[in-house]
């Protein structure tokens, strides 16, 4: 059982099962597979604790970061995925000990509001909306997951706004989407906190070290969530007791076992591993730039979700709305296009349904900067790898999370073991 003070440092993500060899806390020497922002947090974490563990980490690429990308061209800036982080203490504590704190800020106010485009209109996503679901039905459907394994479709009895939620997260529609891994704690997986959660969070509320943010609000960086990979890697390279790799060949734990002499419980890997490509899904990420005068009639909020599988675009982020910092030119606004191969859009489609959607008028900046492949998370996965016995650990949104708040918080819990 977690005890208060664990669930004040870390919240909900406690539901979450940490997936860490046996005799992890007892190696001298650890190596780390994935230099994406899961290794890189639990290198730091362990290293800052214990300057005695030598630490090495692998990464395959040429670059450290993995999913974290920030893609630039003169006054725009985009991140190419996650591009902000949810309130949490964890998060906010790392901020604070990599002294990033003139650079972290919270949202735009005025950018929270969210649409759902369907039926070729769009609505906003409100409380009215959820009510209108039937609040008896919405009640029985979340009292029945709590038996496990259920699907989020199951459980949110309106079948685009469950889409628009997975889509919007995960690029997968809400019938394939495991509602344990999704939302654990309106699921009730994993352990309950041994008081109410509304003290739990109160108590938590008094832990942030820098800010403590509004509900409902998140925080970025300026200069987009690279900055975060950066100071990560400028850290590490200061630390005696860790070394980094690039371009690195790795295909199993067990190699890696094998070639660095080390036990295999002392191998955190923090990328996929055994997945199919059917296990994944795939998109493409576009920076679509307009001159704000062209756009006027789409109102300042956070973004539009698309559930309907005919449209080649998934979702629309109103990326220079949601920032305190500047991600456009003066007078300009950005937005950040998903466009998932399976609905088998190409630039040109994906050009009409801006059209459509947003305004008739030709952008100024159009542009591909990037692919994203996201896990798939079936229902009944998270109790499929909780009980899946492996020897060494696995962390990052590969396994159990798919969220930054997520695989910060983790590398905090799998520091605690040494």
């Amino acid at each position: 059982m977690y005890s208060v003070e664990d669930w004040v440092r870390y919240g909900d993500e406690l539901r979450r099962p940490l997936l860490t060899g046996p005799q992890l806390g007892q190696s001298k020497k650890i190596c780390i597979v994935g230099g994406g922002l899961s290794g890189l947090s639990i290198a730091y974490r362990i290293a800052s604790k214990r300057p005695d563990v030598e630490i090495e980490i692998l990464e395959k690429s040429e670059r450290y970061g993995g999913t974290i990308e920030t893609w630039s061209e003169g006054d725009w800036l985009c991140d190419v995925a996650v591009n902000a982080a949810r309130a949490h203490p964890a998060f906010w504590r790392l901020i604070d000990d990599l002294g990033l704190q003139g650079v972290f800020s919270e949202s735009n106010p005025k950018a929270r509001s969210r649409w759902i485009h369907s039926n070729g209109k769009t609505a906003k996503l409100s409380l009215l909306m959820a009510l209108r679901m039937g609040p008896l039905r919405l009640f029985r459907s979340i009292r029945a997951s709590r038996a496990g394994g259920r699907s989020v479709a199951q459980i949110i009895p309106n079948q685009s706004i469950a889409d628009a939620m997975t889509l919007g997260i995960v690029n997968h529609v809400s019938q394939h989407v495991d509602a344990d891994f999704l939302m654990p704690s309106l699921t009730k997986y994993g352990q309950e906190p041994p008081l109410k959660w509304s003290k739990i969070k109160k108590m938590m509320g008094e832990t942030y070290p820098l800010f403590k943010p509004r509900k409902g609000a998140i925080a970025s960086l300026n200069g987009g969530m690279e900055v975060l990979v950066h100071a990560l890697v400028k850290q590490l390279n200061g630390l005696e007791n860790v070394t980094l790799n690039l371009r690195s060949t790795i295909e199993s734990p067990e190699q890696v076992s094998n070639d660095r002499n080390i036990p295999i419980d002392s191998i955190i890997w923090c990328a996929p591993l055994g997945r199919s490509p059917e296990q994944f899904t795939s998109l493409d990420i576009y920076a679509v730039g307009y001159s704000s005068q062209d756009i006027l009639d789409v109102p300042v909020g956070y973004g539009t979700l698309i559930p309907e599988p005919e449209i080649p675009i998934s979702g629309i982020l109103n990326e220079s709305d949601v920032h305190r910092s500047a991600r456009a030119p003066p007078n300009h606004r950005l937005f950040r296009i998903m466009a998932p191969h399976d609905r088998g859009g190409d630039e040109e489609s994906v050009r009409e349904c801006l059209k459509n959607i947003l305004t008739e008028v030709e952008p100024v900046l159009f542009k591909k900067i990037g692919q994203r492949r996201i896990p798939v998370y079936e229902p009944g996965y998270m109790s499929a790898i909780e009980s899946s016995n492996v020897k060494y650990s696995r962390a990052g949104w590969f396994y159990s999370g798919v969220s930054v708040t997520h695989v910060v918080a983790e590398g905090e819990r799998i520091a605690d073991q040494f």
